[in-house]
């Protein structure tokens, strides 16, 4: 428990109370409980006798576990204050301290629920002979527990819920385990919840009155390890108000959209009315609405006023706080609580790869049910990279120039921020509305639980090809190698390109493929430079230079930038490869371009900044890993080209609208067919990819018209709109560069693994 530091007042009645409480474990004053619900054990055949003895052996003493707290996914606002994105739970709590509670709270619960709460050792014999009584007429337990048993009831069904994790899957096999989806596994875990509450909370027959038998014995356990101030904070932190709300602070904010600290007396026994029986006096029901009542809510008032009369006969309340209270109607004020990234609207895929992160990474627990459990019950808030600034330039971007749909397309629109030198991802948007809810997801395309801009394994699809985007990679390998960018190479159309190298494989004979790439201007240039090819995007030209370098070098070297398949394949190194026909997730692309805008030093993405629990103290998270994937000159040749791209090449319409002016770096892509369009670049500061895709089938960008234009070039539209914000807000530097003349020194290559074979022809800008 939390906040022992309190101040206890006992009357005489209440220590004599607090002595029988460390008597009641004796088997006289177990005969003494025993007696008061002797009538209620006849109904069920279970001897006295019998039952003392069973009391005598119950376990006196009941461990008291952290409660199941929300954990909360923030970003940053640009002052720094935490934006909430959204909320997890298996209950929504939150816990809080004893100074955090209004006294109206404290004495509204006693009054409620146990009147001699102060003269007790954790039983109290006179409620519970009257309830046995009651018992016996009605053939079920009836009442009668104390605060101190309900806090226990409340403790055991938090242990079982608990446990429901690992009880959801116990009984599949680990390869079943592993293939749930987390919204699958959920569903599991709830049955289980359900059936845990069932059990401890039975109240029929000898099963109930076991059940009530073990309660007390625990409570009286719990009266001698805590004081009352402690045991009263325990019940109210963790008292059932209502679906899924439980805890005082969290029925304060859901219900009247304020805190525990602030509730005025009203409220407050209105709330403590809820924990009676929630079913029939929550104020979130429009049946207990509508129940008759010319203010509402009869039934919560009721109850509401029988606890305001008691507070008043016990002299916690005067007579003109009761008469207020009296007259005051009941007007909830609901505050729906964040439940999971549909919460977190424009930015729920951002979230949803965070979410990803935290059931996945091993940083998190050692295994997904682990993982889960801490997720959902843990109390963390989770402090990600997110800039709002930039993600609502990224969403603003998409909004205005892709649709959500199209007429006989499933059109995709994607962008991912990252930062150079830390990997941090700053933005994460698409065109579609997140949804988990499979009849929210029939409704329409418009729908995805997808995140487009991610691994399959992070929630995202299998990739898509970044077609001439990836020709940076064989631009690298050529610098690694000794070339220079003036270096002119056969570029002539030709459908026998011959043999290549792959020092992994073996050579490459194309010559019975029939293999003949276009460019996507039609460019018959026989004789092009590395740097034109790269300024012009020339097909042919760089398949040119990947018949004088080593194809498994550039894949080691596409490797070396963070890239990689999508889908958890190797990536494909056949002569093809080098047009970008290997699928792979926009963020991997940005990470790749932030790696050379950064000399050419690779970071891993990261998505969260920093955790806190529920204690205020910091979790680890995973770190961003930082690596050379080439040479700081051969990075500087790569900047010289990619600023001429952006200059003078096919990046030239977004370099222009890019404002306020920062050095550049950029490459565009366009996949066959034009069924994919892409613009990836960087600052010195931001990397950021846009990207117009087929989500399913083909359809040819060039043919497709949007509101804004040319669906081909809305690539062109959207990223200078997340660059410029970034400009504004990070600035950028001038870029390294070495000139076209001057050869970069050869490197050792990068160690990679076995690819797998080619994919079919790309070409395009």
């Amino acid at each position: 428990m939390r906040n022992r530091d309190f101040q206890e007042t006992r009357t005489p009645v209440g220590v004599v109370g607090g002595l029988v409480g460390l008597v009641a474990a004796s088997v006289g004053v177990a005969m003494l409980v025993v007696a008061g619900v002797t009538p209620a054990l006849a109904t069920v055949g279970i001897a006295a006798s019998g039952t003392i003895g069973m009391f005598e052996n119950l376990p006196g003493y009941l461990e008291i576990d952290e409660l199941s707290e929300k954990s909360n996914i923030y970003a940053t606002a640009s002052d720094g204050s935490p934006v909430l994105l959204a909320s997890f739970y298996d209950q929504n709590r939150v816990e809080v301290g004893w100074d955090s509670v209004n006294q109206y709270v404290k004495d509204a619960a006693i009054a409620a629920e146990d009147p001699r709460y102060y003269d007790h050792g954790g039983v109290d014999l006179q409620g519970t002979i009257r309830a046995a009584v009651t018992t016996a007429a009605g053939g079920n337990t009836q009442g009668g527990s104390s605060i101190a048993q309900q806090y226990v009831k409340n403790v055991r069904v938090q242990e079982c819920e608990a446990e429901a994790h690992v009880a959801a899957v116990a009984d599949l096999t680990e390869e079943e385990a592993e293939a749930l989806t987390f919204d699958e596994r959920l569903v599991l875990v709830e049955a289980e919840k359900v059936e845990c509450y069932e059990q401890a909370t039975e109240s029929a027959g000898s099963a109930g009155i076991e059940r009530k038998l073990k309660e007390m014995r625990l409570a009286i356990g719990v009266e001698k390890r805590y004081s009352k101030s402690e045991i009263l904070l325990g019940y109210l932190n963790i008292a059932g108000f209502g679906g899924t709300v439980y805890g005082i602070e969290a029925a304060a904010n859901y219900y009247y959209s304020t805190t525990a600290a602030a509730l005025t007396l009203a409220q407050a026994a209105s709330l403590l009315a809820i924990v009676n029986n929630p079913a029939e006096f929550q104020l979130d029901r429009p049946e207990n609405e509508a129940n008759g009542a010319a203010n509402g809510y009869a039934r919560n008032k009721e109850r509401r006023d029988y606890i305001l009369f008691h507070m008043l006969d016990e002299k916690k309340i005067t007579q003109e706080e009761y008469d207020a209270a009296i007259a005051t109607p009941i007007t909830p004020a609901i505050q729906e609580p964040s439940t999971g990234c549909q919460t977190a609207a424009d930015s729920a895929y951002f979230c949803d790869y965070v979410k990803n992160i935290l059931l996945t990474d091993p940083t998190f627990g050692e295994d997904d049910e682990t993982r889960m459990r801490n997720f959902r019950r843990g109390g963390y808030d989770v402090y990600t990279t997110l800039d709002p600034d930039l993600q609502a330039a990224a969403v603003g971007a998409i909004a205005q120039h892709v649709p959500q749909t199209y007429p006989g397309w499933d059109v995709g629109g994607v962008i991912s921020s990252v930062e150079v030198g830390t990997g941090r991802v700053l933005a994460m948007a698409q065109n579609k509305v997140y949804s988990q809810d499979p009849k929210v997801l029939e409704t329409g395309p418009q729908y995805t639980s997808v995140n487009y801009n991610t691994d399959f394994t992070q929630g995202g699809s299998s990739g898509f090809q970044p077609g001439s985007t990836y020709k940076v990679f064989t631009l690298a390998q050529w610098l690694n190698e000794g070339h220079a960018l003036n270096e002119r190479v056969d570029s002539k159309p030709k459908a026998n390109w011959g043999v290549f190298n792959d020092s992994c494989n073996g050579p490459i004979n194309t010559n019975s493929e029939n293999w003949n790439p276009k460019n996507d201007a039609n460019e018959a240039g026989a004789n092009y430079s590395a740097l034109e090819s790269t300024i012009g995007s020339i097909n042919t030209g760089f398949i040119g230079m990947a018949k004088l370098l080593d194809l498994c070098g550039i894949r080691k070297t596409a490797e070396a930038f963070g890239m990689h398949r999508a889908d958890g394949d190797p990536l494909q190194q056949g002569p093809s490869s080098v047009l970008g026909t290997n699928e792979v997730a926009p963020l991997s692309l940005a990470i790749a371009f932030a790696g050379i805008a950064n000399n050419g030093v690779a970071c891993s993405p990261i998505a969260i900044d920093r955790i806190v629990d529920r204690e205020g103290n910091e979790v680890a998270v995973p770190t961003s890993t930082c690596s050379p994937a080439v040479s700081p000159e051969v990075a500087a040749a790569m900047h010289y080209a990619m600023q001429a791209v952006m200059a003078s090449g096919t990046g030239s319409s977004s370099n222009s609208g890019v404002r306020p002016y920062v050095p550049l770096i950029g490459k565009t892509g366009t996949t066959d067919g034009n069924k994919d369009t892409w613009m990836a670049g960087a600052s010195s500061k931001v990397a950021t990819v846009a990207g117009v895709v087929s989500l399913i089938g083909d359809a040819n960008q060039r043919g497709i018209s949007f509101d804004s234009g040319t669906a081909a070039t809305a690539r062109h539209r959207m990223w200078p709109m997340v660059m410029s914000v970034a400009a504004a807000k990070y600035g950028g530097d001038a870029f390294s560069v070495i000139g076209p003349t001057q050869p970069v020194a050869a490197r050792a290559p990068v160690p990679g693994v076995a690819p797998s074979a080619p994919d079919p022809n790309n070409g395009g800008e």
